[in-house]
């Protein structure tokens, strides 16, 4: 049986300091008195922390407002030259690198071509980006928080592949992060391309401000990443939102898992081009796929039509299953085809509580569109040093 533990002081000041973040990002520049009421922290722990924030340039002060009585009042805002950090994505026909600043704004983008590469073959790429990167902009290298990178497949602890991803074999048991970060010699975060997809829709996208949400990654597999009351749910062996192999066709369409009708076989990018017998090799720009997608209409139709009920379950289960507030489509798939698919949902089964007063669509489009993937992987850094981690004040002892 195990036992909870407490947190010590420092714990709870970094918690806090993560709360006054969290809060202005997601609602914009706020005063000390706001911030106050909305964290329920205290005026003078709030002082500190902006204070504090403010010093390590991670925030600013902007421009003094008018009240209708008492002394001005002086918001205060994230600034985006605070920190910086690297995002990689690595698929089986290219890498790309992005820079971004601490609001998310992209300041450079590299992409290189590869083939299926091995461990051995993409480390030096990758390495290759992230110094091209660093020499690109002008910025002070001193507030790079890390890098990120976003990979299809599983993970166990410390960014060691659990099980090689079907479009980049070779990768089993590869300890992906420590060894970039011994090439690049700043801190790496690996995670699954759809979980990095939910932490950047959370951090700079439709899901800011969202406390419970499903991130559906429609690439050439489908994987779910999962915000559950405001914590990143993983799951107990870090790989939560594997919902490619949930079965929603009994006896269909064989599976490289072993199993019989799964969700990737019917709603995948990877199932839509065998469908529309269109070999993608990896050369096509996203404006060359469209074409593609535009000369075969008819079968285009066609796919989706067989798509749409299996994305129906997927989305009763997930809602029944979790009670998001939404759930956002997102990933690689081309954005005509993706908005085509969510277009063709309607009618979705009925919620779990159908008189609810929602608020907002139980369908979201994510904003990321194909970079999707490498945008997470650079909230990564940002999202481990800003986003409050609610397990530092209660965690399992043993």
């Amino acid at each position: 049986m195990k036992a909870i533990a407490g947190t010590n002081l420092e714990q709870a000041k970094s918690h806090n300091r993560r709360v006054v973040i969290e809060a202005i990002r997601t609602n914009g520049p706020l005063s000390r008195a706001a911030l106050a009421r909305m964290t329920a922290l205290s005026i003078q722990t709030v002082s500190n922390i902006v204070e504090e924030l403010v010093s390590s340039k991670l925030l600013k002060a902007e421009a003094p407002q008018k009240i209708a009585r008492g002394q001005p009042i002086t918001p205060y805002s994230i600034n985006p030259d605070g920190a910086y950090s690297i995002g990689l994505e690595l698929e089986r026909d290219h890498a790309v690198g992005v820079l971004t600043d601490l609001s998310g704004r992209v300041r450079d983008r590299i992409e290189r071509p590869v083939d299926r590469p091995t461990p051995e073959q993409a480390m030096p790429i990758l390495a290759g980006i992230v110094e091209a990167l660093q020499a690109s902009v002008r910025f002070d290298r001193d507030r790079l928080l890390g890098v990120g990178i976003a990979m299809p497949g599983r993970y166990a602890a410390e960014g060691v592949t659990a099980l090689s991803p079907a479009t980049l074999p070779g990768w089993q048991e590869f300890p992906v992060a420590s060894e970039l970060a011994r090439l690049v010699g700043v801190p790496v975060r690996v995670e699954n391309d759809a979980t990095a997809a939910a932490i950047g829709e959370r951090l700079h996208g439709v899901a800011r401000g969202l406390h419970s949400f499903v991130y559906l990654f429609l690439g050439r597999g489908v994987g779910a990443g999962m915000f559950l009351d405001g914590h990143l749910y993983r799951g107990s062996h870090q790989n939560a939102g594997e919902i490619g192999h949930i079965i929603v066709v009994p006896n269909g369409r064989p599976c490289p898992c072993g199993k019989h009708g799964c969700l990737d076989r019917y709603v995948s990018l990877g199932s839509a081009y065998e469908h529309l017998g269109i070999e993608v090799a990896g050369k096509q720009s996203a404006e060359e796929i469209e074409t593609l997608l535009d000369a075969n209409r008819e079968a285009t139709d066609a796919w989706v039509e067989a798509a749409v009920e299996p994305m129906r379950q997927t989305i009763d289960f997930l809602e029944l299953a979790f009670d998001p507030q939404a759930i956002v489509l997102g990933g690689s798939m081309p954005p005509s085809l993706l908005n085509l698919l969510a277009d063709r949902l309607e009618p979705l089964y009925p919620p779990v509580d159908p008189a609810a007063d929602r608020g907002l669509p139980r369908i979201l489009i994510g904003v990321s569109g194909g970079d999707t993937a490498v945008l997470g992987s650079a909230a990564l850094p940002i999202f481990s040093e800003t986003n409050p981690q609610f397990e530092i004040l209660q965690k399992p002892l043993g």
